[in-house]
């Protein structure tokens, strides 16, 4: 695997590295195939990202996506900073390889999440409770493997794509087809 200069730059030498306390806006993604997990945090400032910090548990070519997009993102409008995409930060980091180029959906994607998080915040909405049981259906439901949204009543994730079921044993939404339960542990062969 062939990284660019620019790559291996920002890979051994991350900007930006962890949380902004008191975060305006915190999104986070990750990838349950490649195990890649991103958590942005921003802070707003005259709708501009005053500062904008990451946490990446993953690969090279996902801390330095983290890193460049922390970058590209501070001082930028909300709006602005809403436009940086996967072909911006491929391309800011002079490319990546085909299998890695994921990363970069993931960056923009945790960027953006941060972003929605502190325009809800804005308009006064309400993150849900701690603890209290999700279900599957219409109502709005997030992913527990990169906390995307869910899409309809087919619960498939639009942020990762992965499709989920109830738990039988907890109620919350774990991938389908898996063995355990990545909530409450439990066999989910056993039926």
């Amino acid at each position: 695997m062939i990284y660019t200069d620019k790559v291996m730059d920002h890979f051994q030498n991350p900007r930006n590295v962890g949380m902004i306390k008191d975060a305006d806006g915190v999104g986070k993604v990750g990838n349950p195939v490649c195990g890649d997990m991103m958590t942005f945090s921003i802070k707003v400032k005259d709708d501009r990202l005053e500062d904008v910090k990451f946490q990446t548990f993953g690969c090279g070519a996902a801390i330095a996506v983290s890193s460049i997009v922390s970058e590209m993102a501070i001082g930028k409008s909300l709006d602005e900073a809403m436009k940086i995409t996967n072909e911006i930060v491929a391309k800011e980091l002079g490319g990546l390889p085909k299998n890695k180029l994921h990363c970069s959906n993931l960056g923009a994607d945790a960027l953006h999440a941060a972003i929605e998080d502190y325009k809800k915040k804005m308009k006064g909405e309400e993150a849900p409770e701690p603890g209290k049981k999700e279900e599957l259906g219409p109502k709005k439901v997030h992913c527990p493997y990169c906390d995307g949204p869910l899409e309809g009543l087919e619960a498939i994730c639009a942020r990762c794509r992965v499709e989920l079921e109830e738990c039988p044993h907890c109620g919350k939404a774990t991938k389908k087809g898996e063995e355990k339960c990545v909530h409450c542990g439990a066999d989910l062969r056993a039926g």
